[in-house]
């Protein structure tokens, strides 16, 4: 692993955030009295943002806004999400452990995802772990965010890293067609919110459990140091 870039993704690929997502999506929806909606029926809503999930909340009951109440509702559910960004959510079982071997080994360690810089930096300073991230990237670090690769290579910039020793780590589609984008070998996670099975999108490998990352890492890496695997 040493020198090595590991750009990952945040909600559903290191952390399980639906619980305290879906909790802020319902929260902005009870303002016009809607019905909870079950966490699950969100989950393949939480790589595309708060904005998405709420306006998909609205569809399922049926109903549509106009752009300034969505705006409205957005407000409502960062307020509540913000203070409550971590009641219920966790790193996935074996995520920490995987990270902090890596770094022994020299590993360079980054996030690049679709939440909001502050929120990210306060997540992960609620779970204790903003010190293992050698970079953190959110959805308006740069001008651009997922699936742009830019914001894949600003993440592995932001490391000190270089996208020629690079693994890209994500749970959707986005992440996919990002790290495809930027040219960088891409992990996908079995277990997070892809909106269809991880393994029709292709990756260039897929983990069930942070345990088979190690593995898939270095098959990844010893392909991309090769002059077979370089194209």
């Amino acid at each position: 692993m040493q020198n090595a870039t590991l750009v990952f993704d945040l909600d559903g690929t290191l952390v399980d955030s639906l619980p305290d997502l879906a909790a802020a999506t319902n929260h902005a929806l009870s303002d016009l009295s809607l019905p909870l909606i079950p966490k699950e029926t969100l989950r393949k809503t939480v790589g595309f943002g708060a904005r998405r999930m709420i306006v998909e909340g609205l569809a399922l009951h049926g109903h549509t806004l106009s752009e300034a109440e969505v705006d409205r509702l957005l407000a409502r559910f960062l307020d509540y999400y913000e203070p409550n960004i971590a009641r219920e959510t966790r790193a996935y079982e074996g995520a920490i452990d995987a990270i902090e071997g890596f770094r022994r080994e020299g590993a360079r360690i980054a996030i690049c995802t679709n939440k909001r810089l502050a929120l990210t930096q306060h997540l992960l300073a609620e779970l204790g772990i903003g010190g293992l991230f050698d970079g953190v990237a959110g959805r308006d670090s740069f001008a651009v965010y997922k699936p742009h690769p830019d914001h894949v290579r600003g993440a592995i910039a932001m490391a000190g890293g270089s996208v020629q020793r690079a693994v890209m780590i994500g749970d959707t589609g986005i992440d996919i067609a990002a790290a495809r984008a930027a040219a960088v070998p891409v992990v996908g996670c079995a277990f997070g919110y892809s909106d269809e099975p991880i393994d029709t999108l292709k990756p260039d490998a897929v983990i069930t459990h942070f345990r088979e990352l190690d593995a898939a890492l270095r098959r990844l890496l010893a392909c991309a140091a090769s002059p077979a695997g370089s194209g």
